[in-house]
């Protein structure tokens, strides 16, 4: 359904730590970097689509926008943790912390946090313990 997602950031080094830090550990693969352009991308291991891309704005104007949100899929709980915890490191700040949500689902386990530029992320695993 979804061939690419695009975030705007400001300062390109920052936001390429942060976010190389959680893609690491949810297992994605960076399929580019620019730094001239500025802008990287991210994806699932043998797959093409969808693409995780973070850049500059192409308008110039402000990089965030508000009452959006993008979720990432983590393969595990203790993934959600160490992906919280990295965004938190990396000069993120919280919007909740990881645990149950069980108003969206029995299962769901969940944590949410802003990059630097005031993105809006969730890091989220639907599976439920073993």
């Amino acid at each position: 359904m979804i061939s690419h997602v695009f975030v705007g950031v400001t300062d390109f080094q920052r936001a390429f730590g942060f976010y190389s830090a959680i893609m690491e550990i949810l297992g994605l693969q960076l399929k580019f970097c620019d730094a001239d352009k500025p802008w990287a991308a991210w994806m699932a291991s043998g797959k093409a689509r969808p693409l995780f891309i973070i850049g500059a704005p192409y308008s110039g104007a402000a990089a965030a926008g508000n009452g959006q949100m993008i979720a990432l899929l983590a393969p595990t709980r203790t993934a959600v943790d160490k992906a919280y915890a990295a965004a938190l490191r990396n000069g993120g700040s919280c919007e909740g912390v990881p645990g149950l949500r069980l108003e969206y689902h029995p299962d769901y386990y969940g944590a949410y946090f802003r990059d630097a530029d005031g993105n809006k992320l969730c890091v989220c695993c639907h599976d439920a313990v073993a």
